[in-house]
């Protein structure tokens, strides 16, 4: 089958891209470093030629919500456009477990906006909402780390391995249009400070972490706000067995 990723150089998009070629599917990579630009449109039609289904795995630069809502909707707007012209017959998108419980986000407002319109689009479609990724927690704090101190909401969160998000998505765009998927998460509920503190520790990092409600994230997010409903599809990788791989990768790096 020949699937496109959008995202392709991301993350999760790049982990896709190899669950997508070993099970031997002919993968066509959209991003800018290719030549493919989502928010002008320019090189979308020549690399959707003779493309069954899209994985939108993108994500939008840093800015407040007008302006990643408008990214993230001229973006899907391109996609399905050209997705739509080429004959496209699936169109997967990765968006976020809990985004219609939580407003002042601007990335959770910009993921509303690229669910609106894919359900409303001209395409057969499957939405796969999935919790935190396990390098979360790290990345959050890392925003605010300023002298070596760090503020972070003490969110609850069922943290899913990137990987595992890559498995589904490359197993649903070999499937037929689902609708609306399941929540994906994994297999725990984690607190989002101890995430941070023990991966910081895995790779090494020493910075102190203050919990508070202030920053980019508020009371509204507190509790089983962000956590997977009922009927979700748990991943097997515990966030122990992911932090077990940051801290090799950390001695590998030390020992040069």
């Amino acid at each position: 089958m020949r699937i496109a990723v959008a995202g392709a150089t991301g993350n999760i998009g790049a982990l896709t891209v190899a669950a997508l070629e070993r099970d031997g599917h002919e993968v066509v990579r959209i991003s800018r470093s290719v030549g493919v630009d989502l928010s002008t449109g320019d090189g979308l039609d020549d690399a959707l030629t003779g493309v069954n289904v899209v994985i939108d795995a993108t994500n939008a630069p840093a800015g407040g919500d007008a302006e990643t809502v408008a990214y993230f909707g001229t973006a899907t707007r391109n996609l399905l456009a050209a997705g739509e012209r080429a004959g496209v017959r699936h169109h997967v998108l990765l968006s976020i477990v809990g985004i219609d419980r939580v407003e002042g986000t601007a990335h959770y407002a910009g993921k509303r906006e690229q669910e609106r319109l894919v359900t409303a689009g001209p395409l057969p479609w499957t939405i796969v909402p999935a919790t935190q990724f396990h390098d979360f927690a790290a990345m959050v704090a890392g925003w605010t780390e300023r002298d070596g101190v760090a503020t972070i909401a003490p969110l609850l969160v069922q943290p899913i391995a990137p990987e595992d998000i890559a498995e589904v998505l490359a197993e649903i765009a070999a499937g037929e249009p689902r609708g609306r998927y399941a929540d994906v998460a994994g297999p725990e509920p984690q607190d989002l400070v101890d995430m941070a503190r023990r991966t910081n520790e895995a790779r090494g990092h020493t910075v102190k972490l203050v919990p508070t409600w202030s920053g980019i994230f508020d009371s509204t997010m507190a509790g089983d706000v962000m956590l997977p409903g009922e009927g979700a599809r748990i991943t097997p990788t515990t966030f122990d067995e992911w932090l077990a791989g940051q801290r090799r990768d950390h001695t590998r790096g030390t020992r040069g």
